[in-house]
């Protein structure tokens, strides 16, 4: 088992990790649209929902994976009629359409409007 850990993404705000390699796919954790320059988050559906992919995809490449190697995700909206503005983000992202889930929470952590997590082979 082995931690990832890299400035590309946002660090964790909480007892969590980025994601781990193990027995040869990576597990990411749900990534917030967190700009880890900044620390902000960007106003508006379409570039939060960019903005978690960056990052998921960040922990990705840096596990030595990356969106092409995907195959689950699992997304996270705080409203779903976001629903429409977010696909057509996340295609751009995720052409190859990993099987996914994809649900409505009542909230997400610092008022976000979506999360992502993904697994990856290697």
């Amino acid at each position: 088992m082995q931690k990832i850990d890299t400035r590309n993404a946002p660090g964790a705000i909480g007892p969590y990790s980025q994601g781990f390699i193990v027995g040869g796919a990576v597990y990411t954790s749900g990534q917030l649209p967190v700009d880890p320059a900044t620390g902000e988050m960007p106003a508006g559906i379409s570039a939060q929902a960019q903005q978690s992919c960056k990052n998921v995809i960040s922990i990705l490449e840096a596990a030595g994976s990356g969106a092409e190697k995907v195959f689950k995700t699992t997304c996270f909206l705080a409203d779903m009629g976001d629903f429409a503005a977010f696909n057509a983000v996340y295609a751009d992202y995720f052409p190859s359409c990993p099987a996914r889930s994809c649900v409505a929470v009542k909230t997400l952590p610092k008022g976000a409007l979506c999360e992502i997590e993904a697994i990856a082979e290697c």
